[in-house]
């Protein structure tokens, strides 16, 4: 499938074949679910956590008799009745994640990526560069483009000034191709690729 490419001026400076088998793959909510499910369970830490009976700085002794005092019985103050004791069934540390194949997160990105291409919010650049870090130029650049919501990827490393400038508009990210992930790319409204990024891409999905 042929593709326009455009500078940052939105001038039209030829076109690309982009891959079937990454660009125009049926788009399944359901496995892009799963692999965004996946990814958001491992930015979980897990730390939350409460004391129980046994962690708790309280006293064990039996605190009244267990007859005669006209109160219910009690074995101790570190039950979750009394006052800083201990909770029961309270959240521990633990790890959120779960195992997903290196294949169908392969499948994952494929499918997003698809997905951008057919809903027409795929847009492939001949570069992101810029020649000072300065945020203003960049806004201008992504006006001519009509961009205000999007994520940017380029080739094995970002040109430095680009992602200095953009780092101050919101809604605008850059990731290079090995940051390249589904989550980052269905929550912009558009996917700017740079050439570079389709051919780091390609070479990396079809491996």
């Amino acid at each position: 499938m042929k593709h326009n490419i455009v500078n940052l001026e939105n001038k039209n400076v030829g076109t690309i074949e982009l891959n079937e088998s990454i660009f125009g793959l049926e788009v399944r909510a359901d496995i892009l679910h799963r692999v965004v499910n996946w990814q958001l369970a491992r930015l979980q830490t897990g730390n939350h956590k409460t004391k129980d009976r046994s962690e708790v700085s309280l006293t064990g002794a039996k605190p009244w008799k267990q007859k005669g005092g006209g109160r219910a019985r009690a074995g101790s103050r570190k039950t979750a009745q009394f006052r800083k004791g201990g909770v029961v069934f309270g959240p521990v540390v633990r790890d959120h994640s779960h195992e997903l194949t290196k294949k169908f997160r392969r499948l994952g990105l494929k499918t997003a990526l698809s997905a951008k291409a057919k809903e027409g919010s795929l847009v492939i650049v001949d570069e992101a560069k810029l020649s000072a870090p300065k945020t203003k130029d960049l806004k201008d650049k992504l006006a001519l483009l009509g961009l205000s919501n999007c994520l940017f990827i380029d080739g094995k490393e970002v040109d430095m000034n680009f992602a200095l400038a953009s780092r101050n508009i919101i809604g605008v990210d850059i990731l290079p191709t090995i940051g390249a992930n589904v989550y980052d790319i269905l929550r912009r409204d558009k996917l700017v690729l740079t050439k570079d990024a389709v051919k780091c891409l390609e070479e990396r999905l079809n491996g």
